[in-house]
Order: C-alpha cells, then structure tokens, then sequence
C-alpha cells in the first residue's frame, strides 16, 4: 500500500497546531488575576475584578453593610430654618452606623461642634430648637455618657462638615421621632481635670456631665424612616 507522504505530513501539522492552541488556553487560564477555584467538574467561577463585597455581605459607599432597607434619616435646618444638610442611621453589625453632612454655607463656624440625639420630637426655629428636649436616655440608662451622645463634627471654614460614626447606646427603634442637634461648642465628654473646681467640688458639674458644655443648637433634624 503506498502512503501519501503530502497528507500525512499536513495532518501532523495540523494536530500540532491544535495542540499548541490548548496548551496556551491553559496557561492563560491558570494566569487569570483572583479567579477562584471550583470543586465542580467542567464548570469554571465567573471571575471577580475590583473590590467586590462577599456574597451575604454588600457595602454601601460609606463601608457600612446594607441593612436591607432599614434606614432612618433626618434633614437638617440651622436656626433660619435653612436646610443644610442631612444625618442617616442605619444598622451596622450590631450598632448603629451615624453618618451626618453639612453643606457649605451652613452658617456654622468652623472648629468641632457637639453633636447628640436629643429626646424630643420637634426643630422648632422660634425656641431655636429647645423644643428638641435634652439628651436621649434611652429606658433603663441614666448614667453619662447620655445614650444619644455622638462623636463631635469637624466643620470646615466654608461651613460644610461630614462624620461617619457608630453607637452602641441606642438602636433604630429607639431614635424613631427623635432629634438630631448639632452645638455650638465642642463636647467635653465631661472631661473636666479634678484641678478645676465648680462651687468648690473638684472635676466636672453637672450641668458639663450633662450637655458636655456643648453651648447653643445651631441645626436641628427630626428623625424619621428614610422615604
């Protein structure tokens, strides 16, 4: 029998040719950047690029994981009944995630202001805000730090501000209807050395374990369900 050496010779070629394009396919596969590994046979995981949150585990732009719809917020308005701003709650693990934002032109002097949820239920310009209440206690608590104090906000010279905090004190069905205050004063958090004296007695007052020395409200937000 003769052999077509031509044939055989293009059909070698031709296997070589695929071989070569396999094994490339496989090295480009095993160099893929973050692709993860698979148990199941003849499937390969979707690959993930960037800064993906874990299934289960989503992110909002400030880092704190989404809470399925639970949010409460509060617009806030300064002593001319301007709005300047807004705070949002929302869970976060097992506390409660504060984010708060003042826009430029607020009216609010650069430097850190006390900030607290207040007990009431109203921002009423008239009393500038005194309708707002005292410090949120939440049942049960009434030591100090009071359950509604936060962390003070730095406001820049053009008036605008942003913190993002979190408080294990109180919980979103215990701010519902309440009030966010920010003051005029930074919060001592009662940090009065026991060299300084108040009616003869060492430390902080009352009146500084109280408020903080937080001074006069500048902006006020009811809090309510995000809409």
């Amino acid at each position: 029998m003769t052999v077509n050496s031509k044939a055989g010779s293009a059909t070698m070629r031709a296997l070589a040719v695929l071989a070569s394009a396999g094994a490339v396919g496989l090295a480009l596969a095993a160099c893929t950047p973050n692709e993860p590994t698979t148990s199941e046979k003849g499937t390969t995981p979707a690959v993930q690029t960037g800064d993906q949150a874990p299934q289960g585990g989503l992110v909002d732009a400030d880092n704190i994981p989404a809470s399925g719809g639970q949010t409460e917020t509060a617009s806030l308005i300064n002593t001319d009944g301007k709005s300047i701003g807004e705070a949002v709650f929302r869970p976060n693990g097992s506390a409660l995630g504060v984010t708060v934002t003042v826009k430029a032109g607020s009216g609010i002097p650069a430097g850190f202001h006390a900030m607290h949820i207040h007990s009431g239920s109203t921002c009423n310009t008239a009393d500038k805000f005194v309708s707002a209440g005292g410090h949120l206690q939440v049942d049960g608590h009434t030591g100090h730090p009071s359950s509604g104090d936060l962390v003070s906000i730095n406001i820049l010279s053009d008036g605008s501000g942003s913190t993002t905090t979190s408080t294990s004190a109180v919980d979103l069905s215990q701010i519902a209807n309440k009030t966010i205050i920010i003051h005029e004063n930074a919060d001592n958090f009662a940090n009065i050395p026991n060299r300084y004296t108040s009616n003869g007695q060492p430390g902080p007052d009352e009146e500084s374990m109280s408020t903080g020395d937080g001074g006069a409200r500048l902006a006020c937000g009811q809090i309510s369900a995000a809409q």
